[in-house]
C-alpha cells in the first residue's frame, strides 16, 4: 500500500508518495485546479494499491478531496497537529511543501484511526447556513453599536433599552425620530436602521430554514431536552459525519468533554480538556445549562453528583460528558434512519 501525502495551498498541491515504511517514492507539485487534480490521479495510477492523506484544512483541500472521492479513491484526513509532530521528529531539517507533504503521509502511516473522508452532504449545508446566520448577527451587532453612538450624538440622554434594537416596534420608533434631524450623522443613522431591519429579517428567515432542515436531518437529536434547532444545527454541522468516530469516547475527545489523564504512580488524576472542537463543546454546555434550568434529568444527575461530594464545576463537567454520549447515540440513530431511506425507496 502506497500512501500519498499532500500539502495543499490556494494555488498548488504538493503530493509525496511513500511506501509502508515512510520511504519517499516520488513527488509532484501541480496547480490546485480540476486539470491539476486529474494530472495527479494519472501520476498516482503507477501504484495500484494507494490511499491519499490530506491535511485537514478543508478550505484548501475540499475541492481536491471531492475530486478524489468522485474518482473512487480512498482518502483520510490528517489533523494539522499530527503533521507538525511528524515534521519535528523527522531527520530532515527545514520546512518546504515536500517536507510537509511527507510529514502528512507519515502521520497517516503512524495513526491507524484517522477520519475517512466522505462526500459533503446535508450537514455541510446546515453548517454553511448557520455560519452565515452567525456572520449576519455579528454584523448586525456592529451596526447596532454604531447606531447607539449616532443617537447619543443627535439626542444626548436618549436611551434605547437593551436588546430592543432588533425589534420592529423600536426600529419604527427610531425611524420616526430620525426624520426630525438633518445632516450626515442623521443620514447614516437612518441607513443603519434600515440595514438592521434587513439583517433581522434575513436572520429570522435563516433560522426558520435551519429548523426545517434539522427536523428532517436529526429528529432524534431535537427530542433531546435542551437541544433546540440552532444547537442541533451546530452539533450536526461541526460533527460533519458521526460515522467517522469509532466510539463515543472518540467523539467526546473531539468535542472536549473527555478528561485528560495527568497522573503517574499511585494517584489517579484527570484534568479538564481545553482542546477539541470548542464550538461543539459550547453546544454541549448550552444543553447542560438548559437541562439544569428545566429541572429535568440533567438537573437530577447534577444533584446526584453533588451528593457524591463533587464540586459544582466537577458535576457540570461530568454532565457535559453524559450529554456528549447521548448526543453521539442520537446522531447515530438519525444517521441509520437516513441511510435506510434510499434502500426503502428502492424497494
Amino acid at each position: 500500500m502506497v500512501t500519498l501525502g499532500s500539502d495543499s495551498h490556494k494555488r498548488t498541491h504538493t503530493v509525496v508518495a511513500m511506501d509502508g515504511n515512510g520511504r519517499q517514492l516520488g513527488s509532484r507539485t501541480l496547480a490546485a485546479t480540476s486539470a491539476g487534480h486529474l494530472e495527479l490521479l494519472r501520476w498516482a495510477q503507477q501504484w495500484p494499491e494507494r490511499r491519499w492523506a490530506l491535511e485537514d484544512c478543508r478550505h484548501l483541500t475540499r475541492r481536491l478531496e471531492a475530486d478524489l472521492l468522485a474518482a473512487g479513491e480512498a482518502v483520510v484526513r490528517v489533523p494539522p497537529k499530527l503533521m507538525a509532530g511528524a515534521r519535528q521528529s523527522s531527520r530532515e531539517l527545514g520546512k518546504s511543501d515536500p517536507i510537509d507533504a511527507l510529514a502528512v503521509g507519515r502521520a497517516a502511516l503512524r495513526e491507524p484511526h484517522l477520519a475517512v473522508a466522505q462526500l459533503q452532504g446535508a450537514s455541510r449545508e446546515v453548517k454553511l447556513l448557520l455560519d452565515h446566520r452567525e456572520d449576519l448577527l455579528a454584523e448586525r451587532t456592529r451596526m447596532q453599536n454604531r447606531l447607539r453612538w449616532h443617537l447619543h450624538e443627535l439626542e444626548p440622554g436618549y436611551e434605547v433599552p437593551s436588546r430592543t434594537l432588533d425589534r420592529k416596534v423600536m426600529l419604527d420608533q427610531l425611524a420616526g425620530l430620525l426624520k426630525t434631524y438633518q445632516g450626515v450623522v442623521a443620514e447614516i443613522a437612518v441607513e443603519l436602521v434600515e440595514r438592521i431591519r434587513e439583517a433581522t429579517q434575513r436572520v429570522d428567515q435563516l433560522e426558520r430554514r435551519i429548523a426545517v432542515l434539522m427536523a428532517e436531518l436529526s429528529p432524534s437529536l431535537l427530542e433531546l431536552e435542551g437541544c433546540a434547532a440552532l444547537t442541533a444545527a451546530k452539533i450536526v454541522g461541526e460533527t460533519a459525519d458521526v460515522s467517522r468516530f469509532r466510539s463515543r469516547g472518540a467523539y467526546a475527545m473531539n468535542n472536549g468533554t473527555a478528561p485528560i489523564p495527568v497522573w503517574s504512580g499511585n494517584r489517579t488524576r484527570f484534568r479538564l480538556n481545553r482542546g477539541g472542537n470548542r464550538q461543539l463543546n459550547a453546544a454541549m454546555h448550552r444543553i447542560a445549562v438548559t437541562q439544569m434550568r428545566l429541572n429535568g434529568r440533567g438537573r437530577a444527575y447534577f444533584e446526584h453528583r453533588l451528593a457524591g461530594k463533587d464540586t459544582k464545576t466537577e458535576a457540570l463537567r461530568v454532565l457535559r460528558r453524559r450529554i456528549s454520549d447521548e448526543v453521539y447515540r442520537r446522531l447515530w440513530q438519525d444517521h441509520l434512519i437516513r441511510s435506510a431511506r434510499p434502500a426503502a425507496a428502492a424497494a
